[in-house]
């Protein structure tokens, strides 16, 4: 990230053509090596199924709402304040807090999330939607079929076809961690230019504080109700609602680069976020314990 810090300051310009490539190749082939990896079972299918449905359905109900839509008034914001950083945070917390038998419930919302913010979020940061309420059923067609995770999923499904997922499993995890590391860059990048512009990170706007406070407590507040109804067990619980409280990710950076839509608000929720989690996770954990 200070490479990329430094990198930004000298070439504003560089992110974009990072940010591209990285999109249309390297989160394909990342979507591949989580799925090839670990395989694929009952928990991880049930966990993926609630971060996607949960995730859309809120994005449903708050651009339905007046109340909720003023408050977050584009994509940005709303993908920002519901797409965590699962995959590089929330991974790595719950195989340190939590047992190994809850690693696919960890790993399946970090996939729903992941898949519902490549099929959905470049199809919704493009200006020509932007301008728009409801998508067209042919433009949603095009983007579910042409996503980055889309491209992903079908790789898989040739892997299992030609029996060849146990090694291309193991061959796309190193291409999955350059992918990790230059979507780091590309966060340093865009801090970096924000320093070049004379803004200040913390200075927020109301949107951007409603959409801090919608990432790191409504959203597993709200993951914690579905666990209830749903009839989950403490471990599985406690998976799922750590998932939902992990700072704003990388991924919304990325799209806002790739589409060049409200860049600097993507970067100072994410950065904001994260910082902010250093105590909400552990407040987080504290709360499971007293109330799961």
């Amino acid at each position: 990230m200070i490479f990329g810090f430094f990198l930004g300051k000298k070439n504003p310009k560089i992110s974009k053509y990072i940010a591209r490539p990285l999109i249309r190749f390297g989160i394909p082939l990342s979507v591949m090596g989580l799925l090839l990896k670990e395989g694929i079972d009952i928990n991880l299918i049930k966990s993926a199924f609630l971060a996607f449905f949960l995730i859309g359905f809120l994005i449903l109900v708050i651009n339905i709402s007046p109340l909720f839509k003023n408050r977050l008034p584009n994509y940005t914001l709303q993908l920002a304040g519901l797409i965590g950083n699962t995959s590089f945070l929330g991974i790595p917390i719950a195989i340190a807090l939590l047992p190994s038998t809850t690693i696919n419930f960890t790993i399946g919302f970090d996939l729903g999330t992941t898949l519902l913010a490549w099929i959905f979020g470049p199809f919704f940061l493009q200006e020509k939607f932007e301008k728009k309420n409801i998508p067209n059923i042919k433009g949603l067609i095009n983007a579910l079929i042409n996503s980055p995770a889309s491209r992903g999923i079908i790789g898989v499904l040739f892997a299992y076809i030609l029996q060849v997922d146990d090694k291309l499993g193991n061959y796309l995890w190193i291409p999955a961690r350059i992918v990790i590391g230059l979507a780091i860059i590309i966060v340093g990048t865009r801090l970096g230019i924000i320093t070049n512009q004379n803004e200040r990170i913390f200075d927020l706007s109301e949107e951007i504080k409603f959409s801090i406070l919608l990432k790191l407590f409504i959203l597993p507040f709200t993951v914690f109700l579905f666990c209830k109804a749903l009839d989950f067990d403490f471990y599985q619980s406690s998976a799922v609602i750590l998932q939902a409280g992990t700072p704003s990710a990388i991924s919304t950076i990325l799209m806002a680069e790739a589409y060049n839509v409200k860049q600097k608000i993507a970067s100072k929720i994410f950065f904001t976020t994260t910082l902010i989690s250093i105590v909400s996770i552990p407040f987080l954990k504290i709360l499971m314990n007293l109330f799961i």
